[in-house]
């Protein structure tokens, strides 16, 4: 477990830091997720991906449950302002423009971008971007199977 963290806990902080902005919630959030990925080790299926993408996959899961519970977003309101802005231009924190997720979104269609952007960076279900901005939830669905074929291919093309 400690080689795991070792390896992995910067760039998982870093993705989950993207989503909550909260440095302290950020630090709880990856504590869980390492606790849930020792405990679930045996689920890991090596034909399905690789051992990072589970691993970024539940925390990321992690984060987006907890900016989503009702206990988050009432003591995110009385949060101060200038320890989320802390949180968000910390030096330190590893984002995922740093391994290269970013700049792969960047070269989707705009119509593809928006739907990832907003459910990978900002924790949206596909059901919220189709309500928020007036989109049939079909189209949602497909602009995000197709950027992830998209992004698949930009995978393949790296490994």
């Amino acid at each position: 477990m400690s080689v795991l963290y070792d390896m992995y806990s910067p760039t998982l902080f870093g993705i989950v830091l993207q989503i909550v902005k909260i440095e302290e919630t950020a630090e709880d959030i990856l504590q869980e997720a390492f606790i849930k990925i020792w405990n679930s080790f045996d689920k890991y299926d090596t034909s399905k991906g690789r051992l990072f993408t589970w691993m970024i996959n539940i925390c990321r899961n992690q984060a987006i449950d907890t900016i989503r519970s009702k206990q988050h977003r009432v003591g995110n309101k009385t949060q101060d302002i200038t320890a989320n802005e802390r949180a968000f231009f910390s030096a330190d924190a590893l984002k995922p423009e740093h391994i290269g997720v970013r700049e792969m979104v960047d070269n989707l269609s705009p119509e593809q971008k928006m739907v990832i952007d907003l459910m990978y960076f900002k924790g949206l279900t596909q059901s919220e971007i189709a309500e928020e901005f007036n989109i049939p939830l079909g189209t949602v669905k497909t602009r995000a199977r197709s950027a992830v074929k998209v992004l698949s291919s930009f995978f393949k093309g790296r490994a």
